[in-house]
């Protein structure tokens, strides 16, 4: 992945990585099963905005965007609005995000509970041929929503890697960053290339398509890769789902007799005034019963003006 920059014969190419995922699905809170609909399926903002960044870079550089998708058939909705607004596309075959044999949505429930590594091998052994000079996230996913996936993207091809920006652009052959830090501060950063970088969607909203490139999108064929082999091996295997139940509080192990626990438990030799009912009386009076309570109590001092 070494000199790969602005100024190649193509210009640099530049991904950005996108998932359609439901970011309203339904959950049985009885069963816990997800119910999602394919036809609401699409990116998240962050994912957006780092198309949006990865077209102004590419502009900036005069290079080229290629827009990365792994999933089923499905996931190529996301990737036909990226055509729409001027970049490439690829999908990637990942089984994770259908149906096994059982109960429909299986595989998808076990691929949001498995390892993020495979799906990064995945996608850089797609993309690692063409030597990418920028690789763009979201910083979180819709569904998933860990942010590790960039930072196994980076490991996987060998490039620095700047996670959680709020603000991405190019300055000449440089790349400028700024981070958000704790107590409202800023971190600014001078990213070297090759990077994988994630972004906020600070603002930043993917441009509107015109309508020749929509309707050239809706019938454009869209380039699959096949999924490794290696990738399709997860270390994760998941047995089963159920509801979220909190866990347990840890308490101290009980300690003394049987006699003195049922005693702490009941209160019994703990010291009481039982309830009195004092009345009808007077305003006055029961102002001078209440005061006379709260000096025997301890709220009120002996010589505390009533």
């Amino acid at each position: 992945m070494a000199d790969v920059g602005p100024g190649g014969p193509d210009g640099p190419l530049i991904v950005a990585c996108l998932r359609c995922a439901d970011l309203r699905p339904e959950v049985d809170t009885v069963t816990g099963a997800v119910r999602r609909q394919p036809q609401a399926a699409t990116a998240g903002p962050a994912e957006w905005a780092a198309l949006e960044i990865a077209l102004r870079v590419a502009g900036a550089w005069g290079g080229r965007v290629l827009a990365l998708a792994a999933g089923p058939p499905a996931a190529e909705t996301v990737l036909r609005e990226a055509l729409a607004v001027g970049a490439g596309a690829l999908r990637v075959e990942w089984a994770g995000h259908g149906h096994q044999a059982g109960r429909p949505g299986d595989g998808y429930l076990a691929e949001l509970a498995g390892d993020e590594q495979p799906l990064a091998r995945a996608l850089a052994g797609a993309v690692r041929q063409q030597r990418p000079a920028l690789v763009l996230c979201g910083d979180r996913s819709g569904d998933r929503g860990t942010g590790a996936l960039p930072a196994f993207l980076a490991h996987e091809l060998g490039a620095a890697q700047a996670l959680g920006l709020v603000s991405l652009a190019a300055d000449g052959s440089q790349l400028l960053a700024e981070r958000r830090l704790p107590a409202g501060r800023r971190e600014r950063l001078c990213v070297p290339l090759p990077a994988v970088c994630s972004v906020e969607a600070a603002g930043v909203r993917l441009r509107r398509a015109d309508l020749p490139a929509t309707l050239a999108s809706a019938e454009a064929t869209i380039t699959v890769a096949g999924m490794p082999t290696a990738a399709a091996v997860r270390r994760i295997r998941v047995l089963g789902t159920h509801p979220y139940r909190p866990r347990p509080r840890e308490l101290p192990a009980p300690s003394g007799t049987a006699l003195r626990r049922t005693l702490e438990l009941t209160g019994a030799l703990v010291e009481r005034t039982p309830p009195t009912v004092i009345g009808p009386l007077p305003p006055g009076q029961a102002a001078d019963e209440l005061l006379t309570y709260l000096r025997r109590h301890g709220y009120l001092a002996a010589g505390d003006p009533d």
